[in-house]
């Protein structure tokens, strides 16, 4: 049984332009059905808590990319230095998400450079997007405390614009005001290499938050802008919670006492993220949080990352960042291979690869059969309150501004 849709009224991006002479046209992925649905199975009784769990809380999502790919993912290149991406409006409004940390694709902002994390780039990434948002009414930009409150009454979906890394400000320190001026709210220090700032997850010599980086935490915690440490290396990450005054996020990891790969994180590294007052999301990107016991990726797997950080840090720190999109996130990774260092930061134990991700393969699905799984297992209304968004909340009153 689908949760409650929110109004949608068949609004698809950029179609305010005129197709063919102001954009490219590309045939874009189905939203919510590319591969076979999946309802994680609770009882009738089960599933009307699920429903009363949606509409009491505010739902979050901490880190999700809602664009559509195009269907031939061979043409992901040449879409993206087209630098117009489509948001899977019809596929959001059936997820029962009223917040979603929406992260665009700016690593892949392949305007002027293949490299990505240019500049100009970004910003080029982030207005179009905004132009977009204005002439739909599913979508509102969050930016306060009061924005996210006003999309649950309203019936809406609150996007907090966030980036995962610092990368594109180079050496410029006052390029973090001016992305917090263009409603940034969330940002990485880092992404997978080294930048000014410190190291990514994929060096093999971590030098930790460089002078320049401990500059950068200052002036995000003076601006209210959270700071992400979920791409950074180990040492750096270290660096980070040490340097902030006020708590971070996490927003798209999982343990790596569990799953032995550098894109997830170390015990220690989550304990001290926790005693700050942070938060840490759980991931759900293909090949990233599986297990021992799970060593095909799924929802079960993704779960076990989660009750494994609870019983680490207690179920006030910890939430979901589920990292899913809309299309083929397998064959994204095998374009962007090299381009993200996907392969560097999954290397580790033998794994048989999935075509998707099963329970979790879109934001459409995945954060309804969360709160399936967790009903299912038992957790109290009150705790699942929490990770799927009371944690959250709290960090943002003390890290925003209001």
């Amino acid at each position: 049984m689908p949760i409650k849709q929110k109004p949608y009224n068949d609004y698809r991006s950029f179609s305010y332009l005129e197709e063919g002479k102001d954009y490219k046209p590309y045939k874009l992925s189905k939203e919510y059905d590319r591969v076979e649905p999946f309802v994680y199975p609770v009882s009738e009784d089960e599933e009307k808590r699920v429903e009363s769990i949606f509409d009491e809380n505010i739902i979050i999502s901490l880190h999700e990319h809602t664009f559509v790919t195009p269907n031939d993912v061979g043409e992901i290149f040449e879409f993206r230095r087209q630098g117009r991406d489509w948001t899977g409006y019809e596929g959001l409004s059936k997820s029962g998400l009223d917040v979603i940390f929406e992260n665009f694709m700016d690593g892949t902002a392949f305007i002027t450079s293949n490299a990505g994390w240019k500049w100009n780039d970004v910003l080029h990434d982030l207005g179009i997007r905004y132009s977009d948002f204005a002439h739909q009414d599913l979508v509102i930009r969050a930016e306060t405390l009061d924005d996210i409150q006003r999309a649950k009454k309203e019936n809406k979906i609150a996007f907090v614009t966030s980036l995962e890394s610092a990368t594109q400000i180079e050496n410029e320190i006052d390029r973090v005001d001016i992305l917090y001026g263009f409603g940034v709210r969330v940002m990485g220090i880092a992404y997978s290499e080294a930048n000014s700032l410190g190291s990514g997850l994929r060096e093999k010599n971590d030098s930790g938050l460089t002078v320049f980086g401990h500059k950068v935490v200052e002036r995000m915690n003076k601006l209210g802008m959270t700071i992400d440490v979920s791409h950074c290396g180990d040492q750096t990450s270290r660096d980070v919670i040490k340097a902030s005054n006020k708590p971070i996020f996490m927003t798209h990891v999982g343990a790596r006492a569990i799953w032995d790969i550098s894109r997830l994180k170390p015990d220690d590294v989550i304990i001290s993220c926790a005693e700050k007052g942070g938060v840490i999301g759980i991931e759900a990107a293909p090949h990233t949080t599986m297990t021992h016991n799970h060593k095909e990726h799924t929802i079960e797997s993704v779960m076990e990352h989660f009750e494994y950080t609870v019983k680490l840090v207690g179920i006030d720190h910890v939430a979901f960042g589920l990292d899913t999109l809309y299309g083929d996130h397998v064959g994204l990774h095998h374009a962007f291979a090299e381009a993200l260092s996907i392969s560097a930061s999954h290397a580790g134990p033998q794994f048989e690869e999935v075509p998707y991700v099963k329970g979790v393969e879109n934001p459409t699905e995945a954060y309804q059969n969360v709160v399936r799984w967790l009903v299912k297992h038992g957790y109290s209304n009150e705790d699942i309150g929490k990770v799927m968004g009371k944690n959250i909340m709290r960090v943002l009153k003390e890290t925003w501004i209001k």
